[in-house]
């Protein structure tokens, strides 16, 4: 547990009791302070008070007098699209607002650092798509390099419950836009930026909001060194904000689109093939195409954002390279669940909007394609120049004939249910073919979650290859 420093003896409101809301309020009381809770939920409250926290109603008249701070929860709207009334009545009380990834950089250095060889590092991976690839990439790396390495945030552990690193140790934090947007400290040592494509537009006012809670990851701390993915217009401007000059290896420019010119430092995967330039000349290479854990080439940039951050931190090409081999990939990111008869499964449920499923699409080159969901904003044209590799689509989802319309002449079937989709996606696959789950969608009008989702597909492909 990292306890929070600065609100020693202050009253420090916690809004949201989920897993960071509930994680802050533990690791507040660890440093001295005092939260004082609140969820609508009962149950919530319920579940802190036996922790022993006060549950102190923020909805009422009067709640902020003599609170120094309000910490909400991501899943909490602070602005749009409209501002929750428990922080817009902090406003109102001139009571500053936070999370729990404020806390944590405010919180991680410790007086214990002095003694220490080499201090600990925290790298911190933001993105539309493959953020949480990236950074169990960068995890699974450095642990195989033997370096002291945690993994935390969005991904894995709260942040604010792992252990306080040690000499030498790594912190790697997954971070979405709804904990960076808010953050009041944000200074990591190194900052990833892995791609942009339409997701979340109503919590941010658009794509220029959703582009500036990503940024601030940037711009608020100044990181001492930044890995920027330039496939998108936005990915550009960034790099270009930041550096001084071309040469400038402060900043280095990942690509999986093609090759990258020029005197800095780049990472870029062409044909499958990963190199790293320093000043017009290659230092290092990696053939991925034998790589099972990352196929595809939105796995090849995510590859690229994972190597240049090693090789921030010392880690040699070939350590990197062997590293990459042992990696397997994460549940429900193009995570092969089985191979009968030449035909391959693949579980992609993370694939929520148009341009993560186009990556997928992209990835393989004759597919069975079970979509479909609650569709976001942003439409569904990314998916456009993929949909050749389409042998059939099987749609699911309580909006499945809405969705089809979008699919033009590609053949497909409305499945509604994954159990049908599965059924007939198996008894119609042909060898060299792959059936894949990438529902360019999210998952909720069916399911909880998207991990509920991909369970559930695997669950039904067990049940239909055992038939």
């Amino acid at each position: 547990m990292i306890p929070v420093r600065g609100y020693k003896g202050a009253k420090v409101a916690v809004l949201g009791l989920g897993r960071s809301g509930l994680s802050a309020a533990r690791s507040l009381r660890a440093g001295g302070a005092e939260a004082l809770v609140w969820d609508d939920n009962a149950e919530a409250r319920a579940r802190a008070e036996a922790e022993g926290f006060a549950a102190h109603d923020l909805t009422r008249e009067g709640a902020f007098a003599g609170v120094a701070a309000l910490i909400v929860s991501p899943g909490i709207p602070h602005l749009y699209p409209a501002p929750n009334r428990v922080v817009a009545a902090a406003w109102a009380a001139g009571v500053p607002v936070d999370n729990d990834i404020g806390l944590f950089f405010r919180s991680l250095a410790l007086d214990a650092w002095e003694n220490y060889d080499v201090l600990p590092k925290v790298i911190a991976v933001t993105g539309s798509n493959g953020k949480s690839t990236t950074s169990a990439l960068i995890h699974h790396v450095l642990s195989d390099a033997g370096r002291d390495s945690q993994l935390a945030g969005n991904i894995g552990r709260g942040v604010l419950d792992i252990a306080p690193p040690g000499d030498g140790g790594v912190v790697v934090l997954e971070l979405s836009s709804y904990q960076t947007e808010l953050a009041r400290a944000l200074t990591p040592d190194v900052a990833v930026f892995t791609n942009l494509s339409p997701d979340h537009l109503d919590r941010h006012g658009g794509m220029g909001g959703y582009f500036a809670a990503k940024r601030r990851l940037f711009a608020e701390g100044g990181p001492d060194r930044a890995v920027v993915g330039v496939d998108e217009d936005e990915g550009k401007f960034l790099a270009n904000q930041l550096s001084e000059g071309a040469g400038d290896d402060r900043v280095i420019r990942i690509s999986a689109a093609g090759k990258l010119s020029g005197s800095g430092w780049s990472v870029y995967a062409r044909k499958g093939f990963l190199a790293e330039f320093r000043k017009g000349r290659q230092v290092g290479a990696i053939d991925l195409r034998a790589i099972a854990g990352l196929p595809g080439a939105h796995n090849h940039q995510n590859a690229c954002a994972a190597y240049a951050v090693a090789r921030t931190l010392g880690v040699s090409p070939k350590q990197i390279e062997r590293a990459f081999h042992g990696f397997e990939g994460l549940p429900h990111r193009s995570q092969r669940v089985a191979e009968r008869d030449g035909v391959a499964y693949v579980n992609d449920s993370k694939a929520t909007n148009a341009d993560s499923a186009a990556k997928a699409l992209a990835a393989f080159p004759r597919i069975r394609w079970i979509c479909g969901g609650l569709e976001k904003d942003g439409g569904l044209g990314a998916l456009t120049p993929y949909l050749g590799n389409v042998v059939k689509a099987y749609v699911i989802g309580r909006e499945a004939r809405g969705f089809a319309l979008n699919l033009g002449d590609t053949p497909h079937e409305i499945s509604e249910t994954m159990a049908r989709a599965v059924r007939a996606a198996v008894a119609e696959a042909q060898p060299g073919e792959t059936v894949l789950l990438a529902p360019a969608a999210a998952s909720f009008d069916q399911y909880d979650n998207f991990e509920q989702r991909g369970e559930d597909f695997i669950a039904e492909v067990t049940r239909a290859l055992r038939a």
